[in-house]
């Protein structure tokens, strides 16, 4: 059985690896290298062809940053990969970050400079990948400049962002800093001013890589922090992510207002199944690289996150996971309010089902079973096998996505190559990220 398994293993590996080399980095770069004015061309057709809309936004910059550190780890024989990574590095030096205020800018223009309309507005998920793409980079080439800017990136957010009162960071700030509260004038619909998830958890993202190149006390102790604040207060008791709060970490939702105030407010309050298996597996690389021995809580909630996306929001028939459910009062279960399946959850799930096989090999939720059904739905609805990339969604829900953007500000290959990445290692050695604590007795 062991060796039937190893065999499957190895084929999905290799199937894995051509992707990645084939259906994926080989259409984003060089061609994402914007030569001209520096970074990454942000914006792409469904075939590849250039947008015309090319502003630049330090998310995505950043997230191409990390991604062609990371592929120059693997791939350093491609010698276009060490240029595409220094351009990236420099824009990000030279343009995005704000010589007058500190801080990374959210949006540029595709030159490097402010949009005429732009405040300035700055955000800590926006930093926090900021520090992200620069440690991996550093971890790659070693270059002392790049870690001296993650450095300036961390302290602005401890000056600015961190919350000393009740903990975490704020994520909206204005251009100096200061960070914006709601008022009476900020519309319901508005997530201006509340603390979330989602900025939570790559701020732990982005700490998490920082802390293996610059063993920095603080830096430890505030990656414990965000570790623990999302596992232990935005974590709801049922396993999934409460999504914005307030800055007292009070729950944001409309649950009482009825069905259509609910709806109105969806992208405020609701279960977002992506970022409950996402961070499952955020919460156990914190854990492995803080060194947190026997830390069986962080590993249990984690596989209690996994398994009631798989409960409520996994698609049975075909696989995927769907974009949002909502607890309805008087319900014990979640309702599904959004079938379809975004890209990039389906990637990170793919990632977190293939840990939690290796875990927990035994479990009744059959984890290998599921991760191979995952691949299967995503190499037929996701992967566009003839321009290369993937899709922004699932085409047995959303078909029309055929024709849509393969890249833009907010879609990159960061999800699907870490997760592709992460997964062709792990099948070939399952100790790959070396997450092997064993199951709680509890």
């Amino acid at each position: 059985m062991a060796s039937a398994q190893e065999a499957v293993r190895l084929a999905i590996a290799e199937e894995i690896a051509y992707s990645i080399k084939h259906e994926m980095i080989n259409h984003w770069y060089p061609k994402a290298y914007d030569t001209q004015f520096g970074g990454y061309l942000s914006s792409f057709e469904y075939d590849f062809s250039l947008s015309e809309n090319q502003n630049k936004m330090i998310v995505s910059q950043a997230r191409h940053l990390w991604t062609l550190s990371k592929i120059r780890e693997r791939f350093p024989e491609v010698g276009h990969y060490e240029v595409g990574a220094e351009i990236g590095f420099e824009f990000l030096r030279d343009k995005f970050w704000d010589s007058e205020y500190g801080g990374f800018h959210t949006l540029l223009t595709r030159d490097g400079t402010l949009p005429p309309d732009s405040s300035g507005e700055k955000t800590a998920y926006g930093n926090a990948f900021g520090i992200y793409g620069l440690a991996a980079y550093y971890k790659e080439t070693g270059n002392p400049e790049a870690l001296k800017l993650a450095k300036k990136a961390f302290y602005w957010l401890e000056e600015h962002s961190y919350d000393s009162m009740h903990g975490g960071y704020f994520q909206n700030l204005y251009r100096d800093g200061t960070p914006i509260m709601r008022t009476a004038e900020t519309p319901s619909t508005s997530t201006i001013g509340y603390k979330d998830q989602n900025s939570s958890i790559h701020l732990l993202e982005a700490f998490t890589e920082l802390y293996q190149v610059w063993k920095d006390p603080l830096v430890k102790k505030r990656t414990e922090e965000l570790l623990k604040l999302i596992r232990d207060t935005i974590v709801q008791e049922q396993g999934y992510l409460q999504l914005f709060l307030e800055a007292d970490w009070t729950p944001v939702s409309f649950r009482d207002q009825g069905r259509e105030a609910i709806e109105k407010h969806h992208a405020i309050d609701h279960v977002s199944y992506g970022h409950d298996v996402e961070t499952a597996y955020l919460m156990m690389e914190a854990s492995h690289v803080l060194g947190l021995e026997n830390d069986y809580k962080t590993w249990d909630i984690g596989k209690k996150m996994v398994d009631h996306a798989l409960t409520f929001g996994w698609d049975e028939a075909t696989g995927g996971f769907f974009d949002g459910g909502y607890y309805f009062p008087g319900r014990e279960t979640p309702e599904t309010l959004r079938d379809t399946k975004n890209w990039w959850a389906q990637a990170e799930g793919l990632n977190t089902l293939l840990i939690m096989a290796d875990l927990y090999p035994d479990d009744p939720y059959r984890y290998f079973e599921k991760f191979k059904k995952q691949w299967d739905y995503i190499q037929q609805y996701l992967i566009d096998h003839e321009h290369g990339e993937w899709y922004s969604g699932g085409l047995d829900k959303q078909p029309d996505l055929k024709l849509e953007k393969k890249g833009h500000i907010w879609k990159t290959a960061y999800h699907n190559f870490r997760s592709l990445n992460n997964c062709e290692l792990k099948l070939r050695d399952p100790s790959h990220l070396s997450l092997t604590i064993k199951k709680s007795e509890n």
